[in-house]
C-alpha cells in the first residue's frame, strides 16, 4: 500500500476550494519581493517582530509594527485600503499568524508571508541593517536557484 494514497486525495472541487483559500491567506517571499520591486500599489509589508529583531535586519520596504502593538497603532500606520502582508521570523515561528489574526480582527485584508524573514534572507533578497545599510546574502541553494527565484 502507498503511504501517499492511503488517505485518498480530495476531489477536484474540494481541492479547488482548499488551495484557493490558502492563496487568499498566504503569499511567499518571491511574490512579495517582486511586488515591492515593482512598487505595486495596494499592499504594505509589516514586520511583526520585536525591536531587537527589526534592528538585526528586516525586509527592505517593510514597516515595523510588533504584534503586541497592532491593535493600538495599526490605524495610525496602515491604511485600510491596502492588503497587509505580515511576517515574523520563519516557518518555525507562528508570530506572522498571530499578527495576521490581529489585523483580521481589526477588519484589515491580510496575508501571511510564508517563510518569513528567514526565507527572505535565505533567498538573497534585500535586508536593511540597523545602520540602514542594504545587504544581500548569498542565495541558499536549498531555498532558491542561485540565479534567482523560479517556482
Amino acid at each position: 500500500m502507498s503511504a501517499v494514497t492511503a488517505v485518498p486525495a480530495a476531489g477536484s472541487a474540494e481541492a479547488l476550494l482548499h488551495f484557493s483559500a490558502r492563496l487568499a491567506f498566504e503569499t511567499d517571499v518571491s511574490d512579495v519581493a517582486a511586488d515591492l520591486e515593482a512598487r505595486a500599489p495596494g499592499l504594505v509589508v509589516v514586520d511583526s517582530r520585536s525591536a531587537e529583531s527589526w534592528a538585526q535586519g528586516h525586509v527592505q520596504g517593510a514597516i515595523h509594527l510588533p504584534t503586541a502593538e497592532i491593535a493600538s497603532r495599526a490605524a495610525d500606520l496602515v491604511s485600510r485600503d491596502v492588503t497587509v502582508v505580515v511576517y515574523c521570523w520563519g516557518p518555525g515561528c507562528n508570530g506572522g499568524t498571530k499578527a495576521a489574526l490581529e489585523f483580521a480582527t481589526l477588519g484589515y485584508l491580510v496575508k501571511e508571508m510564508l517563510g518569513g524573514f528567514e526565507y527572505w534572507a535565505r533567498e538573497g533578497l534585500p535586508v536593511v541593517t540597523e545602520a540602514g545599510t542594504v545587504t544581500r546574502r548569498a542565495i541558499d541553494p536549498l531555498t532558491a536557484p542561485a540565479i534567482g527565484c523560479a517556482c
